[in-house]
C-alpha cells in the first residue's frame, strides 16, 4: 500500500540530485561570465599580466564568497522554515493523532486512492513513521534529508570557482597578442557546454538555451571590453 510514497521518495531524491547538479552548472556559468567580463574589461585598458591576474583573482574570490554567503543564508532560511513546520506537525500528531490520521487519509485520496485503500495506507504509514509520512505527503519534506546550508555554501563556492578559473587562466597564460582571442573562444565554448547541460538537466530544448547563454556572455565581454578600452584611451 505504501509503494506510491516509496516511488515518490526515489523520484524526489533523483529530482533533488538533478536540482543540485543544475545549480552547480549554473554556478559555474556565473563564474565564467562574471570573471570573463571582468578580465576582458581590464584587458581593454591594459595588457599588464599582473593587473589582469589581480583583477581576475579579486573577481574570483569576491564572486565565490558572495555566492557561498548568499546560498548559506538562503538555505538556512529554508531549513529553519522546514524545521518549524516539522515541529508543528510533531505537536499536532501528539495532541490530535486521530485528526491527523483522517487528514493523511484525505491527502492520499486526493492522490487517486480509494477511501478504503487510502485509510489502510494511512494507518500503515502512521504505524511505521507518522511524522515522516505527514511530512512527505502533506509538506513535501523528508525529515531525514534536510538541506545542509554549509554543504550548499561550499557547493556554490566550488562551482563558481571552477567556472571563474577558465577565463582567469585563459587571460593570463597565453602571450599578450593571443590573450583576448584565447579568452573569448574558451569562454564561448564553455558557455555552449553549460547552456546545453543546464537545458538538458531542466528538460528544456538546448538550442535556445545555448544561444541565450552564448549571446549573454558575448554581450558582457563586449560591453566590458569597450568600457575598458575607453577608460584606457583617456588615461583613467
Amino acid at each position: 500500500m505504501t509503494e506510491p510514497l516509496h516511488d515518490e521518495a526515489h523520484g524526489g531524491a533523483l529530482g533533488s540530485r538533478l536540482n543540485w547538479l543544475r545549480a552547480a552548472v549554473l554556478g559555474a556559468n556565473d563564474g565564467i561570465v562574471s570573471t570573463a567580463g571582468l578580465v576582458v574589461g581590464v584587458a581593454g585598458a591594459t595588457d599588464s599580466r599582473t593587473a589582469l591576474l589581480t583583477a581576475g583573482l579579486a573577481g574570483l574570490l569576491a564572486g565565490s564568497m558572495s555566492m557561498a554567503a548568499g546560498e548559506y543564508v538562503s538555505v538556512s532560511t529554508q531549513r529553519d522554515s522546514e524545521m518549524a513546520a516539522l515541529a508543528m506537525e510533531r505537536q499536532e500528531l501528539t495532541e490530535q493523532p486521530a485528526a491527523e490520521l483522517v487528514e493523511l487519509t484525505e491527502l492520499l485520496r486526493e492522490r487517486g486512492l480509494s477511501r478504503e485503500v487510502a485509510r489502510e495506507a494511512a494507518e500503515q504509514l502512521t504505524a511505521r513513521d507518522a511524522l515522516r509520512a505527514h511530512a512527505r505527503v502533506e509538506l513535501g519534506i523528508d525529515p531525514e534529508a534536510l538541506t545542509n546550508p554549509w554543504h550548499a555554501a561550499w557547493a556554490s563556492f566550488l562551482a563558481f570557482t571552477v567556472g571563474a578559473l577558465l577565463p582567469l587562466l585563459a587571460i593570463v597564460l597565453p602571450p599578450a597578442g593571443l590573450r583576448l582571442v584565447v579568452t573569448v573562444v574558451s569562454v564561448l565554448a564553455a558557455l555552449v557546454v553549460t547552456g546545453y547541460t543546464s537545458a538538458r538537466l531542466g528538460a528544456a530544448a538546448p538550442g535556445r538555451a545555448v544561444l541565450r547563454n552564448v549571446a549573454g556572455g558575448a554581450l558582457a565581454m563586449g560591453v566590458t571590453y569597450a568600457a575598458g578600452a575607453l577608460l584606457g584611451a583617456v588615461g583613467v
